[in-house]
């Protein structure tokens, strides 16, 4: 039985399933410890992206029980759907879309403005607070963990990342990151040794993709995530969704 989320810390979980038994676990052997952790539902947070997409394909190559869910803050790339069809129709992959409360969306556009989110770093948190952040905790409610695409190389805010931690942010819930360790060019040998759907923005330039006004195209050599909130410094560079205390 899984720990209560009120209660659990990363001391009370065994060693393997922390996995910091081996700096070369595979991300299907991260998988399936970090279900063996948390003992109850668990669910891929689906961005689309060509991290996102691995894992989908990955998890249905093991047969693992995860779900999916995505967020849609009302402000993704045409492009970003495509991939969410795409991946519905190859895998048959029934996604759990969830979207920001509209009450708050038509006050902050009637209140602040379509770019408020440009004039300081607190207007843009506020708008990723209503657009993401918020429908987050909803697509985490009842789950026991969560599973997400992300890698340290991609920024200095993911440096520390863990195979397997404790989200304290969001209730105590597990949350693995089978790919912690990949870097970019391991991923898309993945992706384009598997045919994966990808998304068609990355010819374009663009490299790391979120909501459209946010997003831009990296010039040759620029480093992934410059194309994400450009007009910010690269400390500052995450939407909340991934906070720790």
């Amino acid at each position: 039985m899984p720990l209560s989320r009120e209660k659990r810390t990363d001391k009370e979980l065994p060693m393997t399933d922390i996995l910091e038994l081996s700096a070369t676990a595979t991300p299907a052997e991260i998988l399936r410890a970090g279900l063996a952790a948390a003992g109850g539902p668990v669910k891929l947070a689906c961005s689309f992206s060509v991290e996102d997409v691995v894992l989908v394909d990955l998890i249905a190559e093991l047969g693992l029980p995860i779900g999916t869910f995505a967020l849609d803050t009302g402000r993704l790339n045409e492009e970003t759907y495509e991939v969410a069809e795409a991946l519905a129709d190859r895998y048959r992959l029934a996604i759990d879309w969830y979207f920001p409360r509209h009450e708050a969306v038509e006050a902050l556009e009637r209140e602040r403005g379509p770019f408020s989110f440009r004039r300081s770093l607190a207007e843009r948190h506020h708008c990723c607070q209503i657009r993401k952040v918020e429908p987050l905790g909803r697509a985490l409610h009842g789950l026991a963990g969560w599973v997400t695409g992300m890698r340290r190389e991609q920024s200095v805010t993911r440096s520390g990342l863990r195979a397997i931690e404790i989200d304290t942010v969001n209730g105590g819930i597990v949350k693995i990151n089978p790919l912690l360790a990949w870097d970019e060019a391991q991923v898309w040998a993945y992706a384009e040794s598997r045919r994966l759907p990808v998304n068609r923005l990355h010819r374009q330039g663009y490299r790391s993709i979120g909501c459209a006004p946010c997003t831009r195209p990296v010039a040759p050599g620029e480093h992934p995530r410059a194309g994400r909130w450009w007009w910010e410094a690269a400390e500052h560079k995450e939407c909340g969704l991934h906070r720790r205390r």
